[in-house]
């Protein structure tokens, strides 16, 4: 079925002044059959529309000059009535647009707010911080030995996992291999100035990327991450600052090309 375009006011009134096609009568017929209220007042302004044709009827039998004249006044009043409520809504529209206006040069353009999508942090990245918290849980216990032989050659033949080369000032004070769901990973905790605790992670996370540094930060502990290949790294720190972390990071990463 043709949706039927909205009744609106204009076309009851161009229905009363005979100025719609058939099929738009038909439809606003259609309307009024379904609201009296409104059939009620458009009939009483087709017998009045009547009567005014009648009485300006050219022919002598049809009313005297003075009623012509009257119903010519009244017919005048009708219309401007008409367009005075056609001009009424015509400024309702203006003074909404001005107020738009007003408010856009104002307060600023109303449009979506630009909202900026994060990259979702990679997975191996909470690997890295997890195997950085049970290092530190492994230093208060004493049971648990440290192995602080570094030896990526060695790595590399156990794990297939390329280490970069660690700066000869940094200390490193254990090295262990932890599961993962791509194979064996690695998480090399280090010393910066004696007394800065570092971890250096590896793992492979079962995707190929190439990836810069990138930082990230959860639950007070901040890390930057890279992958070359089918490895990825991540250094992570409690207490370092931020931009020097990424920076030894992209360090780190530049000696494995």
């Amino acid at each position: 079925m043709k949706p039927v375009d909205p009744i609106l006011p204009n076309d009851i009134d161009a229905y009363v002044d005979d100025q719609l096609d058939i099929t738009r009568r038909i439809e606003v017929e259609a309307y009024l059959s379904e609201h009296p209220d409104i059939a009620a007042k458009v009939m009483a302004d087709l017998s009045i529309r009547g009567e005014l044709r009648l009485a300006l009827a050219t022919a002598p039998t049809h009313g005297r000059p003075e009623t012509r004249e009257a119903a010519r006044r009244l017919q005048g009043a009708l219309s401007r009535n008409r367009i005075f409520y056609s001009l009424q809504r015509i400024a309702a529209v203006g003074l909404l647009l001005c107020a738009g206006w007003f408010a856009n040069s104002t307060v600023g353009p109303f449009t979506p707010s630009t909202v900026e999508a994060s990259t979702p942090v990679p997975s191996f990245v909470d690997a890295a911080i997890g195997a950085h918290t049970t290092s530190k849980l492994r230093e208060t216990m004493p049971s648990q030995t440290e192995a602080a032989n570094y030896d990526a050659a060695d790595i590399r033949s156990a794990t297939a996992i390329v280490m970069p080369d660690i700066p000869e000032s940094w200390q490193v004070k254990d090295v262990q291999i932890f599961p993962s769901a791509f194979g064996p990973s690695v998480e090399v905790t280090i010393l910066r100035d004696g007394t800065e605790r570092l971890s250096l992670f590896a793992v492979r996370p079962g995707s190929f990327a190439v990836q810069q540094a990138t930082l990230t930060k959860s639950a007070g502990v901040q890390a930057s991450y890279w992958q070359i290949g089918d490895v990825a790294y991540a250094l992570v720190s409690e207490t370092q600052n931020a931009n020097q972390l990424k920076d030894e990071a992209q360090t780190l990463a530049d000696t494995l090309y």
